[in-house]
Formats: C-alpha cells, structure tokens, sequence
C-alpha cells in the first residue's frame, strides 16, 4: 500500500494524509470502515446514529470491522445536548480522532487527550485557529470557500498558507477537494492532510437516494449555493427547485430572534432541529423537498465509485500531478 508521511499521517498513524469527512446523515459504518482501510481515516458525525444507542452500536459495528484509525464529529455548541455522552462513548470504543465544529471544544480537548486520543477543530479564520491552538488542539481544518456544509469565507488558496504561516499545530485543507490535482494543490499550499466529502457523497457505500448521487455527478460548480435556511449559519447546497422556492435566507423574524442576546440561546437550536427535519426527509426518500448538502468540488465528481477505489484513483492522480509539475530550466 502506498503510503505518505506528513505530520498528519504520523500523528494519526495511517497511510494517507486523507480525511472522509464526516457528513450529516450521509456517513455510515460502511464508508468509515472502507476509507480506513484504504489508509485514509474515516470519520462521521455522532449525530447522524439517534438515539444514542444506535451511536454505540455504529461504534462496536466499526471496530469489529477494522482496527485503523477511525474518527467522530462532535458538535460542540449548547444546541448538542449530547456531546459530553457521545465523547465518553468514542473513548469507550476507541475514537481515535474528534473533529469539533460549531463551538468550543475545550472539554473534547481535554478528555480526549486523557484517553490518548487527538482532536482537531474546524476553523475558517485565524482568530478560531489560535483560540483552539492555545486549547490544546493537536490540528485545524482550514474549511475554506467552496466546502460543502458550513463553508468558510475565505478561498483556501490565501486560507491554508496562512493559517499554516500562523499556526504551530497541522493545518488540514477542507474545500473544493475531490481528485488528485486538488489534493496536490492543497498539500503544496502547506496542508498536511485533506479533508474530502462531497466526494464520497457519489461513492457506492453511501446510503442516500439514488437522486442524490446523481445530483452530485451532474452539477457544477455554480449549481452551489449558500443558504442560513438550515442552521442560521451559511451552508452550502445544491439548488434544487425547492430550495429556489425555499429562498436562500432565514425568514426576518427568525433572524430578528437569533440576533437578540436575549432569544439567541433559544432560537438557535431551534433553528437547527428545523433543518436536521429538512435534511433528513431530502435524504431518506424520494420527495420534491430536495435539500442536497454538497461543495462546489461537485463539478470534479463525473462517476459513482467505491470509497476504495475513489482514494486510490485520487493518490493516482496526485502522483501524476506531483511528476507533472513543470521544472525550472537554467
């Protein structure tokens, strides 16, 4: 098996500088199994396993299957009531990996690293990166512009160099990242690992409708739009007819409430439940209510493939990218 050594891959411990990304209600057992085994790490969001001890379940399922690295996304502001349960349960079943996003992840930090286990935290600035830094984290992933879910503002082109030019601990690319040259492209601006998931949105293991794999293999780049419909905060989707009609913004009274000091606390995790509803329908079955999360990295994707074969053809073509580089002639 091929392998690469990065400051991500030694400190994880696997062969390849590639994250599955964990993607609400798409990531499963079978895609985390299948991208660890083929020396990358994958992961998924607690969440997506309800109640909890269907989350439990995922977890002993995953570890009878493989004993590579694997890792769980923790949501980590007051809307999860769950996350201190979904951490004592990763460390009971051997997590190797947390992802925080949407909050402080002090205590994932803290516990996880009594078990051994590491924590890196989604971050779209410097300002996050240092917080998290000085916490503890033992990495960032850079989310930059054209990331699927919550999308960052800032294109990883200036994002990852700079975060990295900053930042004492691994920096990973998240963003527009779905072959060979894009992976190139990231590990070149200083990245020492990708992280990718609209890519294996189109992978066979993963168990969403049809329409949705074909709605990622058919749109480009400009498909993608960004909406605070689903969490009050930007996320990136496809735009499909309905959520044309749905409109791209948060109805102004529901953000009149989220920018109130006094209802914030309040709305937001209500705002949340009212997407998760939105998602999981989408996903679960055919409707015309079509929410597809997915980056811009949708006009890179033309075929459904196995998660295997989808990193082994990106290391392939990361290969070629690398020799291909034109060289400096005297």
């Amino acid at each position: 098996m091929a392998r690469m050594n990065t400051e991500f891959t030694k400190m994880m411990k696997c062969d390849l500088p590639i994250i599955g990304a964990p993607m609400f209600l798409v990531s499963n057992v079978d895609m985390v199994v299948a991208i660890s085994e083929a020396g990358g790490v994958g992961t998924f969001p607690a969440l997506n396993y309800r109640p909890i001890e269907e989350y439990e379940k995922a977890l002993k399922a995953i570890r009878a299957r493989t004993k590579k690295p694997i890792g769980v996304n923790i949501i980590v502001n007051k809307s999860n009531m769950r996350q201190r349960e979904d951490l004592r349960l990763g460390l009971e079943n051997g997590v190797d990996l947390f992802i925080t996003s949407l909050g402080n992840p002090k205590t994932v930090i803290a516990e996880a690293h009594k078990n051994g286990a590491k924590v890196v935290c989604d971050v779209t600035n410097l300002d996050h990166g240092l917080k998290v830094q000085d916490m503890g984290a033992d990495g960032v992933i850079g989310v930059g512009y054209g990331a699927g879910g919550h999308a960052g503002p800032i294109s990883p082109l200036v994002l990852i160099p700079w975060l990295k030019s900053q930042l004492s601990i691994p920096v990973i690319a998240a963003g527009g990242i779905a072959d060979g040259r894009t992976m190139a492209a990231s590990i070149a601006l200083g990245a020492s690992a990708v992280s990718i998931g609209t890519r294996f949105i189109a992978s066979r293991e993963a168990q969403v409708e049809q329409s949705y794999k074909d709605a990622v293999v058919q749109s480009t780049p400009e498909d993608i739009v960004m909406t605070t419909r689903l969490s009050g905060t930007p996320a990136a989707v496809i735009n499909t007819p309905y959520v044309q009609k749905m409109g791209l913004n948060l109805p102004w009274h529901l953000q009149l409430l989220k920018s109130n000091p006094a209802t914030k606390k309040y709305v937001v995790p209500l705002i949340h439940w009212m997407g998760m509803q939105v998602l999981e329908k989408s996903i679960a079955g055919p409707t015309w209510k079509t929410v597809w999360s997915a980056g811009q990295s949708v006009g890179l994707i033309d075929e459904v493939l196995s998660c295997e074969e989808i990193i082994k053809k990106i290391i392939s073509e990361y290969e070629a990218t690398r020799k291909g580089m034109p060289a400096l002639e005297s």
